[in-house]
């Protein structure tokens, strides 16, 4: 382990690799636009005894929006069919390094799972390493998770709409400053340019570092220079949700968890009737 026990080392686990009730979990997801496809990837490598979490496929299919959070009984079939156990001590990685791990950290959090952890590194930082890789599906063993979704860990667009007037949380917007600002298009269609009113801005890249999550320092200053208050509750928010569980990880490791993330992010804000600011916040 180190010493952030968000965090798990390659060499923690290249150590542990076939200890019982661990199971290893590729998170990779990818931009729309990249023409990548994260099962592809993992069938052609991963990390041995690694199985695939979908972030597309698990999730609400009946949302227009983009990999929403599925209902309790999804997400416990889709657990067990991977063989993830609520009490087992599960370690996400994904190919960036840290990108898509921490939503799916996060959500295997939110619906009860005990002992998760993130791979410090990823998958580059496994291969930089030399470390063993399989390809193809992984069989498993079967696994219990009696899945209860922490809905207070969850915003809707109201909760968001509703803090925003009132002051009494504040909003923190993973995207780039260019997105933030309307000065580059939405990668989804529909989706107008900008930000909520009063929402602030930090890129997610701006608390990453060579695919590692930057030191607590870097991570404090640059959640102050956003003119964040972490004395005070904040809502993590993105484009759809992935990103915005990076911030949700960095502020954590400060000792300044968010108050929640607002699932539908932008990709919901943007495409409907309420406000948006254009800009610097």
């Amino acid at each position: 382990m180190t010493e952030n026990n968000r965090l798990v080392s390659t060499e923690w686990l290249a150590a542990h690799l076939g200890a019982p009730n661990l199971v290893i979990v590729d998170g990779s997801w990818h931009m729309p636009t990249s023409g990548r496809k994260g099962r592809e990837e993992y069938l052609k490598a991963h990390i041995p005894g690694a199985v695939f979490f979908d972030v597309d496929a698990i999730s609400d299919a009946s949302s227009p929006l983009p990999h929403m959070l599925p209902s309790p009984t999804l997400f416990r079939a889709a657990m067990e069919s991977l063989g993830i156990g609520r009490q087992m001590k599960i370690v996400v990685y994904d190919t960036h390094g840290l990108f898509s791990a921490p939503r799916v950290w996060w959500t295997l959090r939110a619906f009860g799972a005990v002992d998760v952890a993130i791979l410090d590194g990823g998958f580059p930082k496994w291969l930089a390493e030399g470390r063993p890789t399989e390809s193809g599906e992984v069989p498993y063993l079967p696994a219990h998770f009696d899945a209860a979704l922490d809905s207070a860990l969850v915003a809707s667009i109201e909760d968001v709409a509703a803090h925003l007037a009132s002051g009494s949380a504040q909003v923190l917007d993973a995207r780039s400053a260019e997105r933030f600002r309307g000065e580059a298009p939405d990668p989804r269609a529909g989706v107008r340019a900008g930000h909520m009113p009063g929402a602030r801005n930090l890129p997610f890249n701006a608390v990453v570092k060579d695919g590692r999550l930057a030191d607590p320092a870097t991570i404090r200053a640059a959640v102050e220079a956003a003119g964040i208050d972490v004395s005070k509750p904040v809502v993590t928010s993105c484009g759809s949700g992935v990103t915005a569980a990076v911030l949700w990880l960095a502020l954590d490791t400060i000792g300044a968890p968010p108050k929640a993330l607002y699932d539908g992010s932008w990709s919901e804000w943007g495409a409907s009737n309420k406000p948006v600011a254009t800009g610097p916040a």
